[in-house]
């Protein structure tokens, strides 16, 4: 199955779509040093990205997408999220970096058989949920174009008479869309990252599809940590070392072990790593793996703790957030995660290397999707498109 990979960044998303066994035919993405990252990786043979065709780096306004059209089964990608970012400035519709219609633009050129599409969880706040509203419409009937010079809220409007006029339902390229917040760690990635998915089907096909289940949980974590031990077992942490669980709540009410597998934390993620700080030499071993001195804690940013899911990582908006992007170790010590570290946490293949400096490598992975979430969704959504057939 074929497959057009858009605003791709540093290749989280698309990674898992391949992964999910599908072939990009065209990756694009316009920032230099995430093209830079795509051509190392590929040049260099990595899984999932070795077989791709070279990034084209520039504004995908510029790119016509029209000679895909009816020959790819997948359109993906993460169209700039700052305009709903819960760090960002929350401009939405009024903020030039807002790509959705540029999303929309290529499904109705390309018409694929299925989309999937990913933004931050700030594109589900209240305060945006009529443009939410109206960009599940566009998505629906990517044919519905706006007319040059349109309030996006006129073409709002005629998006909504279309959509209830019943027309749509015998004439025109319509999708069956679907969206919903899905949090990473729900999945088996060592980090609490939320990020809202959005999913269509082209109508003609006849799919009926859900997100898949979650396939870990907390609670499943916390049993192995308050009640058999298992986790501290696995990680060879002595009872002397463990933390004192005797006052934790949810889990000491737990009454008998959850079915999903535990989520997986920080340790489970890094814990085979040399440490940075205390030895270099044998970090230096490691791709991307070097110690960044400068980080302190202070109220709201007090890092990740060791035993739990990472915190979401973050771009940041100047420069790279040391709060979200820290290590807490049980003594309450912080340090900066760097950026081989980050990169599990994202759940990136450790043969992947990110190009530029720390910061630059921190911004890419804060932008990220974890390629084990899209793999996770797009297979999926592989499997019901084989099943259509």
């Amino acid at each position: 199955m074929r497959a057009i990979e858009l605003f791709a960044g540093a290749g989280g998303l698309g990674m898992g779509i391949s992964e999910a066994g599908f072939k990009p035919a065209r990756i694009v993405e316009w920032d230099r040093w995430c093209c830079d990252t795509i051509r190392e990786n590929r040049a260099a043979g990595v899984a999932s990205v070795a077989k791709w065709p070279k990034p084209i780096e520039g504004d995908i306004r510029d790119i016509d997408f029209s000679g895909f059209e009816g020959k790819m089964e997948l359109v993906s990608g993460g169209p700039p999220c700052q305009p709903f970012s819960l760090g960002g400035k929350h401009r939405a519709h009024d903020d030039e970096r807002d790509m959705w219609s540029e999303a929309v633009r290529v499904v109705r050129e390309v018409r694929p058989k299925a989309f999937v599409f990913e933004n931050v969880k700030g594109l589900t706040r209240a305060s945006f949920a009529t443009y939410l509203s109206y960009i599940v419409h566009q998505l629906s009937h990517p044919e519905i174009k706006r007319r040059r010079g349109e309030d996006w809220s006129d073409h709002m409007a005629r998006l909504e008479r279309h959509h209830t006029s019943g027309a749509h339902r015998t004439d025109g390229l319509e999708y069956n869309v679907v969206y919903r917040v899905l949090n990473a760690a729900d999945y088996g990635v060592p980090q609490r990252r939320e990020r809202v998915v959005f999913v269509g089907f082209r109508n003609d096909l006849g799919i009926e599809w859900a997100f898949p289940r979650e396939t870990h949980s907390l609670d499943a974590l916390l049993w192995e940590q308050c009640h058999s031990g298992d986790y501290w077992d696995r990680h060879k942490v002595a009872k002397r070392h463990r933390p004192d669980l005797r006052l934790h709540r949810r889990g000491l009410s737990l009454l008998e072990a959850p079915a999903e597998l535990p989520w997986r934390t920080v340790r489970d993620a890094i814990g085979d790593l040399p440490d940075p700080e205390r030895d270099p030499i044998a970090a230096a071993r490691r791709h991307n793996h070097r110690f960044q001195p400068g980080a302190r804690s202070y109220v709201g940013h007090t890092g990740s703790p060791l035993d739990e899911p990472a915190k979401t990582l973050k771009a940041g908006v100047h420069g790279v957030p040391g709060g979200e992007n820290m290590l807490c170790y049980p003594d309450g010590s912080v340090r900066y995660f760097t950026v081989r570290e980050s990169a599990r946490l994202q759940t990136f293949p450790d043969s992947y290397r990110m190009h530029g400096s720390w910061s630059e490598c921190m911004r890419q992975l804060g932008n990220a999707v974890p390629v084990k979430l899209a793999k996770v969704v797009a297979e999926n959504v592989a499997r019901h498109l084989r099943e259509a057939a």
